[in-house]
């Protein structure tokens, strides 16, 4: 956020009600569209639907959002680039527009997963079971990414940061973000 401000433009905290606990069984009619999509994302991450129907409809906190362009940023350190999230990028519709490099990501989990596979690899979730966080991380990745073109709202800005160093991110993807935020 400060590095943002330092550029002239103003950040928030992302949160919005339809990106919610719930994920695609509680996307609004306007996201229809993307339901197919996560719904087969959520299989082959074997969810387990009855856990996934009973959450709340609690908004999933985000990392920024742009308000001036309703853009959404998101920056993913190491545990973002999991087996499982590769996965997910590899059941994407070809046709969902994205404020990221899909081959760059692709090949970030390649590299990344021996290491980041491990990390709280035997933490629960609810919708997900024994071990499901990572697989829960993946999808809810899938569900900003795919779900958010289709309310309206352009593509999300995803800033990989595996080495947790958010100021280096920044600058490594400043001029992309500008682009992205100021020709929506």
């Amino acid at each position: 956020m400060a590095a943002a401000a330092a550029d002239g433009f103003e950040l928030a905290r992302a949160r919005e009600p339809w990106l919610n606990q719930r994920g695609h069984l509680g996307l609004p009619p306007e996201a229809d569209a993307a339901k197919p999509a996560l719904r087969t994302i959520f299989e082959a991450l074997d969810g387990r639907l009855r856990e996934q129907e009973a959450k709340r409809l609690t908004p999933l906190p985000g990392d920024f959002v742009h308000p001036a362009s309703g853009t959404f940023i998101e920056i993913d350190e190491s545990q973002h680039f999991t087996s499982f999230r590769l996965l997910t990028l590899d059941h994407y519709p070809g046709a969902v527009p994205l404020g990221f490099d899909i081959d760059h990501y692709r090949d970030l989990c390649r590299r990344w997963a021996p290491i980041s596979d491990k990390y709280r690899a035997s933490k629960p979730a609810v919708g997900f079971g024994d071990g499901g966080r990572q697989r829960q991380r993946a999808y809810h990745d899938a569900l900003r990414d795919i779900a958010t073109p289709t309310m309206g709202k352009p593509p999300v800005i995803r800033v990989d940061a595996p080495d947790r160093n958010g100021e280096a991110a920044y600058e490594r993807n400043r001029d992309r973000i500008l682009r992205a935020l100021f020709t929506v």
